[in-house]
């Protein structure tokens, strides 16, 4: 009997799903259930400014959006895929809600379980909630591999908003480099696949990720980390704030306006400076600290 392989995965602008279709090249031997994931009233895309950062909240504190009805084919797999986005330091809201669903979770007890991810460039505490929820439900995470946009953060930040906005893939003002995770990197995707189908067949699913961290293609630039460990303290503080004194549509809006400004004067301003006294004052006393930190967020332990 061939091997049962789950796939699960929400794709907005669909990036993530080609990702996904990508790593599965290798597996046309196995019979695949591939469930596309989407929420009971879908997200739009292109994603109008206002209803993207009104998504904020919700995606931090990861309150559950009902999805559309899942039909899985059987009750066990041997080995679970997750094709995910990360939205504001945390996982997609289908795919939180998908963590969260009790048919799922009971599918991945006691079963191997792969992540794949397509975002900016700030996969690390999505992903820890993303392990945190594996491991709950009783799976074993075996490989995370994130996939990112390589331009510089603040070019990222202006040319994903273009395409998230605007909905074209395309250079903005035709100066702008492409958005998004590069056509080189996803179609370097299969090779993961590859070994991951030769780790599942030979039982070395353990040292799966020792052999996706091998292609070198996976980091932590130090100044993603430095912003990630700070970020998503400040974005729970103003997700909680705009969920309590929010209480109208107009309360909410205007919350929601404010933090908008203040997520781009932070990007812009703010993170630059603190970069330079972090770089010039802590930096070279901690490198082994932060070596540690990579090698754990590069890894699959929670």
């Amino acid at each position: 009997m061939a091997l049962r392989v789950l796939v699960a995965s929400y794709s907005q602008t669909g990036q993530t799903g080609e990702i996904v279709r990508r790593f599965l090249k290798p597996f046309g031997r196995y019979e695949l259930d591939w469930v596309r994931i989407e929420a009971a009233e879908p997200f739009p895309f292109p994603w109008p400014s206002a209803d993207f950062f009104d998504a904020m909240p919700e995606t931090v504190l990861e309150i559950p959006v009902p999805l559309q009805p899942v039909a899985y084919r059987y009750e066990k797999y041997d080995l679970v895929v997750i094709g995910y986005q990360p939205w504001f330091l945390s996982p997609s809201l289908p795919v939180s809600a998908l963590l969260r669903d009790p048919g799922f979770r009971s599918r991945m007890v006691g079963t191997p379980v792969i992540t794949l991810s397509g975002g900016r460039n700030m996969w690390l505490n999505a992903q820890e909630s993303v392990k945190r929820h594996i491991r709950d439900a009783g799976g074993r995470l075996v490989a995370n591999i994130p996939l990112v946009d390589r331009n510089l953060n603040h070019v990222s930040v202006i040319t994903i908003i273009h395409w998230l906005i605007g909905g074209k893939k395309d250079r903005m003002w035709g100066i702008f480099p492409l958005p998004g995770v590069s056509d080189e990197d996803i179609n370097f995707v299969s090779r993961y696949g590859e070994v991951a189908v030769d780790a599942l067949e030979n039982g070395s699913l353990d040292q799966l990720q020792n052999r996706v961290l091998a292609f070198g293609k996976i980091s932590v630039p130090t100044d993603i980390l430095f912003i990630e460990e700070r970020a998503k303290r400040l974005f729970h503080i103003w997700a909680n704030l705009i969920r309590k004194k929010g209480t109208t549509p107009g309360k909410r809006r205007r919350l929601v306006s404010l933090f908008k400004y203040y997520l781009l004067i932070a990007l812009f301003l703010v993170a630059p400076l603190l970069l330079g006294v972090y770089y010039l004052t802590v930096w070279p006393f901690t490198r082994k600290q932060l070596l540690r930190k990579k090698q754990y967020f590069c890894g699959v332990e929670v």
